[in-house]
């Protein structure tokens, strides 16, 4: 009996050395990586951004009415591993449904895992931004611009300051960053700009010669980074951490919309979406479509605002008793919650095709 055991026990060594192969990220006792060039999205977390977390509101505003909000209003998101080997692959393929894609469409070979999450982090900020000016350009309150630092030795430096408000250049009135953004660029080098600004509430005209663009020589550069502000008594706070990426600027949008315009946007409903946003209330398309509709699906949303541009991802795909609606601005998105509220089908994706 102890020859047959030996034997055996010396034949399950191959296999149990493959099994920790396959399963381990690195050969044992070295430094050579066993990972796959390729990460995993599935899907992520949702939040309701008509709610609190950490003991704040999702979407904070100060104002002097906030509306009562109900129901949910959810943004989506998508997980995303990397640093899988094989077999970790495609357990996510096979038993949780992730797709699988070439690791440099999620970290570009000329990134860092560090400078991906920073990016990810400066595009979520910008979609906060971007929601604020698309939501009060929605209900058509007053937008400012103001500057939000100045780049060193830039033209505008020792002109502008930081919380600087630009009011006009060249005696025509300017309400968002955008708008100033294409008027500078649209001037040459060399030319005296004329602005009005306020600062610590005085009004001031100061003049600024604007340099070369750093991408286009030929454009002109003023030399501020800046973003659009309400300019009544109106302040809006985000407090989720730790997301990244420009898709809930829509949503965001929505929830800033919900709470400072009478009734409830939702109808009380349970709704979600995803979607980019522009400081005129424009969707655009995001990565990670069909696993954003499913969790949202998972979570009890009766209502999934879709942009138009991933209508192809979700056509033909069914996700329960949820219902999918395409939009590609504001107006569409409000569109289709009044008319789903009313028992009515809004604008699919099957409509786009």
């Amino acid at each position: 009996m102890k020859p047959r055991l030996r034997t055996l026990t010396l034949g399950l060594l191959p296999s149990l050395i493959l099994g920790v192969v396959m399963i381990s990220d690195h050969i044992p006792g070295t430094n050579i990586s066993l990972t796959v060039p390729y990460a995993a999205e599935g899907q992520g977390p949702t939040f309701n951004t008509l709610e609190r977390i950490d003991g704040k509101d999702v979407v904070e505003i100060h104002a002097p009415v906030v509306d009562h909000t109900r129901g949910h209003l959810n943004m989506t998101t998508v997980s995303v591993r990397t640093d899988m080997t094989f077999v970790q692959a495609l357990g996510r393929w096979l038993f949780y449904g992730d797709t699988i894609v070439p690791i440099e469409q999620v970290i570009p070979q000329n990134k860092t895992k560090d400078e991906i999450h920073d990016l990810n982090q400066q595009a979520f900020t910008s979609s906060e931004s971007l929601a604020t000016t698309a939501a009060l350009h929605y209900l058509q309150l007053p937008l400012a611009v103001e500057v939000v630092s100045v780049v060193p030795s830039s033209p505008a430096e020792n002109i502008l300051r930081a919380e600087d408000r630009i009011l006009t250049v060249n005696d025509q009135p300017v309400t968002t960053s955008t708008q100033l953004r294409e008027m500078i660029v649209g001037l040459a080098p060399g030319t005296d700009v004329h602005l009005k600004v306020t600062r610590g509430g005085a009004a001031q005209d100061v003049v600024v010669t604007l340099g070369k663009h750093p991408h286009d020589a030929n454009k002109g550069f003023l030399g501020i980074n800046m973003s659009t502000v309400p300019a009544d008594d109106i302040e809006v706070n985000y407090n989720l951490k730790d997301i990244g990426g420009p898709s809930a600027g829509m949503i965001f949008a929505l929830a800033v919309i919900d709470k400072l315009s009478p009734g409830e946007l939702n109808h009380g409903k349970f709704v979600a979406g995803t979607g980019t946003i522009t400081d005129v209330g424009e969707v655009g398309g995001i990565g990670g479509i069909r696993h954003k509709a499913a969790a949202a699906a998972e979570a009890g949303a009766e209502l999934f605002l879709a942009p138009t541009a991933n209508c192809r991802e979700l056509a033909g795909r069914s996700f329960g008793e949820m219902k999918i609606a395409a939009v590609r601005t504001l107006d569409d998105a409000v569109r289709a919650m009044d008319e789903y509220a009313a028992g009515q089908q809004p604008r699919s994706c099957e409509d786009e095709s």
